[in-house]
Formats: structure tokens, sequence, C-alpha cells
């Protein structure tokens, strides 16, 4: 039996990466993301390097309509989804006392509105079919007091872990994947001037990250912190003294 996965922000970077090690395992795919051109030639790559049926939709998910439209399709009976991935993110980089409020909103939205409405219109009917799997997409940044964006993604890890607690007997998977900073076109949309001036070692393999992150999805792992360095730093950040946690996180932000 063929699985199903929708994946939101499938056009680039670690959503390109997921979408792709997906159909390596033959899982066909709804790629999801606003750019209806890009999805639709990785779809057409996906097609024809691996064999597997690939729907795209475009939808801004920061739009009401845009994710009932995402929402309605993995809610559909007729073609159920057995995978879903919430991946779509960007980034504030403007300090909180300067940025728009606009702006903080739509990051609120995407990053934490988004997977809940989405796992809410999918956990209904993976119950009644007794399996399915939920990736949340979330960061290192969750676990640090790193601005609105951390604040985000630590809303998407709790959910995340309560979900998983509450329907793991069931045959319904959750999962929070934190990644830390990932060579892709995250920073660089938000301009060459904010890209982190950190050395190579810093930046995770985004082909690591996804494997990790759908190994640990299959094994029903509740958080996945991906990359060696990050699961050292992650393990280091409750031994820091708060103030000192809070200036190196909160720099730039």
């Amino acid at each position: 039996m063929a699985y199903l996965a929708l994946v939101t922000g499938a056009s680039v970077g670690l959503g390109t990466e997921l979408a792709r090690q997906l159909a390596e395992r033959r899982v066909n795919l709804v790629l999801v993301a606003r750019d209806e051109a890009r999805l639709e030639r990785l779809a057409r790559r996906l097609r024809h390097d691996h064999g597997v049926a690939v729907e795209v939709l475009a939808a801004d998910l920061t739009a009401h309509d845009g994710l009932e439209r995402a929402a309605r399709r993995v809610a559909d009976p007729d073609s159920p989804v057995d995978i879903l991935i919430s991946n779509a993110g960007f980034g504030v980089y403007d300090g909180f006392e300067s940025s728009r409020l606009s702006d903080e909103r739509r990051l609120h939205e995407l990053l934490s509105w988004a997977p809940l409405r989405l796992a809410h219109a999918a956990i209904p009917g993976m119950l009644a079919r007794r399996r399915g799997w939920i990736m949340n997409v979330a960061s290192v940044a969750a676990f640090t007091p790193s601005g609105t964006y951390g604040a985000a993604k630590a809303a998407t890890v709790s959910l995340s872990r309560s979900l998983n607690a509450r329907y793991r007997g069931t045959g319904v998977r959750v999962t929070a994947l934190c990644p830390g900073l990932l060579d892709t076109e995250f920073h660089v949309r938000m301009g060459e001037d904010h890209l982190p001036r950190l050395p190579r070692i810093a930046w995770a393999d985004t082909r690591r990250v996804a494997r990790e992150g759908l190994r640990g999805l299959h094994r029903g792992r509740a958080v996945i912190v991906s990359d060696w360095r990050y699961r050292l730093i992650r393990r280091l950040i409750p031994m820091l003294p708060d103030r000192l946690l809070e200036r190196a996180t909160t720099t730039g932000d």
C-alpha cells in the first residue's frame, strides 16, 4: 500500500529535501507552498526520478483561504493523507521594538497556528484509520530565549509533545523536528546582511536533518534535535546561566 504525504514549505530547502527522501521511499506526495512554478518543477523531477504520484497545491498558509484549502486537502477522506509535514516558515529579523506587527502576526500564524490547524484537520481521519504520522518542523531556538521566532517554535514543540502523548497508543505519531542552522534560502530571504557570520561547522547538513527527522517520526519520537552539534548544544543549554543564555541568543532579535 502506497502512503501519501503532504509537505508544506516544499518548494525550497528542508521541505524539498523531505519531499525527495519521501519520494525515494515510494511515498506519494502533495506539495504545498506559495510558488506554484517552483512546486511544478519539483513535482516533475520527483515523478521522473522516483515514479511517485505528486500533486501541487499552491497556497499562502498565512492567508485564511490558503490555510483552509490545505486543511481540506489534509482531511479529504477520498484521498487520505497518511503523513503530514508542517515545514513552512520564515523569520523576522528586525528587533521587537522596530518590527512590523503584521510581520509578527504572520510569523506566529505560519509557525504555530498553521501546524495546529493542519494537525486538527488530519487527526480525526488518522484515528479512524488507526495510523498516521505528523511532523512539525520546529527549531533548537524553541529551547532558548530567542525572541518571537523561538516563542513560536516553542509552541510548536509543546503542541507536538502533547499530541504525541495523547495519541501514541492509537497508531498516530506526532513529532517535533528541531534543526539548527541550515544552509538554505531561509536566511537569504531575510537579506544577505542578516546571514549569520558563523564558521562552516555551525551549519547542519539538510540531507542528514531530513533523514534523522523521518527516522524519528517513524519511531514515534516526540522531539528530535537533529545533527550531533545541535544535540550537544541542547544538552548544554540547561547548564548555562540564564543571563549568559539571554545575551547569547537575543542579539539582533
